[in-house]
């Protein structure tokens, strides 16, 4: 029986994760193997590891790795200790094939700890974009440390080819959170809202918003921005907690201190995927900058208010509308968002990130690929011009 081990660091990959996990769970021919670090250990941040649990999940092992301090200093140690931690992992049981998804700096720290080990890597999510932030340089690293490759669509494929991978490491899967959304059922507005513990007798805004950590400097001033267009709204509004990046306090802080002031705000920590889905199809809007906004809310035809340049270079859906950070840049992009015409032109959009089989197509190239030379042994894959180079373009370049 092949075991494949997966990282989970956080619950925004845990969800993406689900129907993978699921599939591997379910093949006789298959082990599952779950190590979870990251911010699904910190009480602050949810303690994301009771949804894991409850969803029936064992638990291999748990990497403490992200310290209390938010800043860049405290950011790197974090990923030094998840180095150290992950390393220690794989030295008491080597996986026979390690799954990694996305872009975070834990996940860098677990793909980069498996490298001496000539350990066999699969990365989920690879070849997209996001300016804004270090995830971008991190997301590329971990394609250079990974032996297979899934990418939700076959832009990013040749992205994943032209960082010199072969292309028979590369497989246009789809994104695997679209699988659950496919056969998801949402929870009702009662049964949500007392799960909450507040009303939904009127749909509310769905705000998640993350540092742009290219941006940190900046972001007590975003958040403000943010914080006075939905003052002037007037409308209900649910935050999420932001991720455990440099300036997250600073986000979490300007949050709560604006639901306490505000009877119509409310701030969850620990909504769980069936949970945050039931908030996507019951939402009058989305607002923020989380790629749950890019990926996930065009399969439930829900306006989306992208912020600033988190998400800048991701592949887009006609529910997105993109604004920068200014108060009255944001309001301008809520108003559009909400008016009866925008959600009605939705009306038969395609989701572009996949059509809901990625966790079938995964589970199969992971069972059935060879774990051999060949697939540790890197070639890097050039790209050659059709037209070859004159002497004064070789110059010009």
């Amino acid at each position: 029986m092949r075991t494949i081990t997966v990282i989970t660091v956080a619950r925004s990959d845990y969800g993406i994760y689900l129907p993978v996990l699921r599939a591997i769970q379910a093949d006789p021919d298959l082990c599952l193997r779950l190590i979870v670090a990251g911010s699904h250990l910190v009480p602050e941040l949810g303690l994301t590891r009771s949804v894991i649990e409850s969803d029936g999940f064992t638990i291999a092992e748990q990497i403490e790795m992200v310290l209390a301090s938010d800043t860049p200093t405290g950011t790197a140690l974090s990923m030094g200790l998840g180095l150290i931690g992950f390393a220690q992992s794989y030295a008491r049981v080597r996986p026979d094939l390690l799954l990694v998804l996305g872009d975070r700096f834990e996940m860098y720290a677990a793909t980069l700890a498996a490298l001496p080990f000539r350990m066999p890597v699969a990365h989920i999510h690879g070849g997209e974009i996001t300016a804004g932030a270090i995830d971008d340089a991190l997301r590329h690293s971990i394609t250079k440390l990974s032996h297979l490759h899934f990418v939700a669509m076959e832009a990013y494929r040749r992205r994943v080819i032209q960082l010199g991978e072969e292309p028979w490491r590369v497989l246009v899967s789809g994104a695997p959170s679209l699988d659950y959304i496919k056969t998801f059922v949402p929870l009702g507005k009662d049964e949500l809202g007392d799960r909450l513990g507040l009303s939904l007798a009127q749909p509310p805004l769905l705000v998640t918003y993350h540092p742009v950590t290219l941006e940190y400097e900046d972001t007590g001033w975003q958040v403000g921005e943010l914080l006075q267009a939905l003052d002037q709204t007037r409308l209900s509004v649910i935050f999420t907690a932001p991720n455990a990046d440099s300036g997250g306090h600073l986000v979490t802080q300007m949050i709560t201190q604006f639901c306490a002031s505000h009877p119509m705000a409310h701030v969850v920590a620990n909504v769980g995927t069936e949970g945050y889905l039931s908030l996507m199809t019951h939402a009058a809007a989305m607002v923020g900058n989380s790629s749950s906004g890019i990926i996930e809310a065009p399969s439930f035809k829900l306006p989306v208010v992208n912020i600033g340049t988190r998400q800048k270079g991701r592949a887009r859906a006609p529910n997105i509308i993109d604004v920068g950070y200014t108060c009255a840049e944001i309001r301008h992009g809520i108003a559009q968002a909400l008016r009866p015409s925008f959600r009605d032109a939705l009306v038969g959009m395609e989701n572009p990130y996949g059509d809901g089989n990625a966790g079938q197509r995964i589970v199969e190239r992971l069972k059935t690929v060879a774990l051999d030379q060949r697939l540790i042994t890197k070639h890097f894959y050039d790209l050659t011009s059709a037209v070859p180079l004159t002497g004064a373009e070789v110059h010009d370049q």
